[in-house]
């Protein structure tokens, strides 16, 4: 163990500008190694990393899983009737507990976030949200890793996210909003945008920062200089939407080829999986354009970023 006390990722609200771009500055250079065909050094080994997945989850179980092997952790894996939450422990007993045996635990619960902090109110095990109702912060740490080598450096770029304001579109305008000079333009349906209090907190943030951070409910006036755009599928693990005439609002927020072409050097990104015809063409995502595979593998690296970071090791 190379730290003194655990360090959590449980909102990129948490995070400092430094920690952001130091995780997402490692998460490039073992993407650059990999393709190098080098082998990480195992800066992880004697750690036990758990894994409690509650919600289905193919890359950021597998990036987190493959990641922590890479670095020479040992694995343990719960799924979602596993833990003795399901029988009235206590979230807090939880966390006591598996603190004593575990050096970290990344956890996917789709539900409040108030668990997994309940979780993290121990010295000794680090808590990494992998997706909660409000927030996907990983996701959005893969994302960075992903722009920072497609560009180079994610200050300045230019984006449109199409789409719901959900859990993914929260992280992103998080975590974009730390960067000077970056533009985010997020168009999502009328009763489907951002959450207030994730609104609230970006727009600090981007005023701290010198970043944009805009919302519409249309799909008017596209910025043709977009650089990048983004979308996320309209069904998000583990939620439903109280309207049962939902996709007529989301008809019109599509990422099809003519949207594509009025922004002829942005490349696309979805944070996957993605329903081909609904929120996305099948052309656009198996484009020449699309980087969204490039965005999935990305996922490893980052992960592994955000592992070492936990335990003071990157």
């Amino acid at each position: 163990m190379c730290r003194d006390t655990a360090r959590h990722v449980i909102s990129l609200s948490d995070l400092s500008d430094v920690d952001i771009r130091r995780i997402v500055a490692r998460g490039g250079e073992f993407a650059r190694g990999a393709a190098a065909g080098l082998r990480p050094q195992p800066t992880l080994a004697g750690s036990v990393i758990g894994l409690y997945f509650s919600r289905t989850s193919t890359r950021t179980r597998t990036a987190f899983s493959a990641g922590a092997l890479r670095l020479g952790a040992s694995v343990v894996a719960y799924g979602p009737g596993d833990l003795q939450l399901n029988t009235g422990e206590t979230s807090e007993d939880t966390g006591r507990v598996l603190a004593g045996m575990l050096d970290a635990l990344v956890a996917r619960t789709a539900g409040d976030p108030a668990e997994m902090r309940a979780w993290a109110r121990q010295e000794r095990m680090a808590v990494v949200n992998a997706m909660s109702a409000d927030e996907h912060p990983t996701q959005a740490l893969a994302d960075l890793t992903t722009l920072a080598g497609q560009f180079g450096a994610v200050d300045g770029l230019r984006l449109l996210y199409v789409g719901e304001g959900n859990n993914t579109a929260a992280a992103l305008a998080l975590g974009l909003s730390r960067y000077p000079g970056v533009r985010l333009d997020l168009r999502t349906p009328p009763g489907y945008g951002l959450a207030a209090e994730i609104r609230d907190r970006a727009a600090a943030a981007a005023a701290a920062s010198g970043a944009v951070i805009r919302e519409r409910h249309d799909m008017a006036e596209l910025p043709a200089d977009a650089e990048v755009v983004y979308t996320a599928r309209w069904q998000t693990t583990g939620t439903s939407k109280p309207d049962p005439d939902w996709r007529a609002v989301f008809d019109p927020f599509r990422v099809t080829t003519a949207v594509m072409s009025a922004m002829p050097k942005a490349v696309f990104m979805h944070d996957l999986p993605a329903h081909r015809g609904e929120e996305v063409d099948a052309e656009v995502l198996d484009g020449p354009a699309s980087i969204a595979f490039t965005q999935a593998e990305s996922k490893m690296y980052s992960a592994m970023a955000v592992l070492e970071w936990c335990h003071g090791a990157g």
